[in-house]
């Protein structure tokens, strides 16, 4: 599993979705936006979202699951966090 997360360095919510991800210690990807406007692009055209956060997690059986924003049931749910 491959995790991704799409953020601005002044987000609430991303830094909320990161702090989530550290504290279940899991490793990802953050990729930062602001800085990145090909990663912008990247992100829109994956979520039809232009806001951030947003998260993709990419499955090992190749599916991707797309969560926008801090949804931390969703995020236990895709990454089998009890």
């Amino acid at each position: 599993m491959k995790i991704k997360v799409y953020s601005t360095p002044v987000c609430q919510f991303c830094n909320l979705v990161k702090q989530f991800l550290n504290e279940h210690q899991l490793e990802y990807e953050e990729i930062n936006v602001a800085a990145d406007e090909n990663k912008a692009q990247e992100m829109v055209a994956k979520s039809g979202q232009m806001g951030v956060p947003v998260s993709i997690i990419e499955k090992d059986d190749g599916g991707e699951e797309i969560i926008v924003g801090f949804n931390q049931n969703k995020l236990k749910e895709v990454l089998n966090i009890k």
